[in-house]
């Protein structure tokens, strides 16, 4: 009961989001999809998935038509079939709850996912510049990096995924409030969206720390 309640009340603010911003129908889809995402993962169920495939492909074209590339060709690339690959994942993976089941992993586990996202955003950073018309390269590239990198230990069940999101919440604000500012398409909308990950975050964070215990 609980769960639709919920359910309902992100719906019904996506929609009150899109009346403020006067972003009817594209925002509106994009803020449901992706709060629903978030909150279902939080929660362990493997629906998530779905409202994620949708997410990833509306967040695309809004961030193609902001000049954000690198989130826009990732979205479709990388971000869209991790999302079939996480449901997969986690269909073999339930408990006697029909929840999935949480694990943490050691301090070189960290040490290896802290250089990696720091080489790949100096990496892909260094790419997108070369790509004429990309905006905020910099920041572009460390949001991918740091999202995919979420996903990834998402997929594979482990509870620092919601820290690493949370994380990332930095780049994305910082992100969508530049864009406020410049007055693009969609960008009070999309910076919704990340006020609206930062809180589920810190939520998938404590669910899943108790799931782990539970486990």
């Amino acid at each position: 009961m609980r769960n639709k309640i919920y359910t309902i009340i992100i719906v019904l603010f996506s929609i009150l989001c899109g009346i403020i911003t006067k972003d009817y129908f594209l925002g509106t889809l994009t803020l449901t999809c992706g709060l629903l995402n978030a909150y279902y993962a939080s929660i362990g169920k493997t629906y998530n998935y779905i409202f994620g495939a949708a997410f990833c492909l509306l967040n695309a074209y809004i961030s193609y038509i902001n000049g954000l590339y690198g989130i826009a060709i990732l979205s479709v690339i990388v971000f869209f079939p991790s999302q079939i690959q996480g449901y997969v994942s986690w269909i073999k993976n339930k408990n006697s709850s029909n929840e999935v089941s949480i694990r943490g992993f050691t301090l070189k586990n960290s040490i290896i996912i802290i250089t990696s996202c720091i080489l790949g955003s100096l990496l892909l950073g260094f790419l997108l510049t070369k790509i004429p018309g990309q905006q905020l390269a910099f920041l572009d590239s460390s949001s991918n990096v740091i999202n995919l990198c979420g996903i990834i230990l998402m997929n594979l069940r482990f509870k620092e995924c919601w820290i690493i999101w949370l994380f990332n919440n930095t780049f994305d604000l910082s992100i969508w409030i530049i864009n406020v500012f410049n007055k693009s398409p969609n960008a009070v909308m999309m910076l919704l969206v990340s006020i609206g990950y930062l809180l589920i975050n810190v939520y998938g964070l404590i669910k899943w720390i108790k799931f782990e215990r539970q486990n």
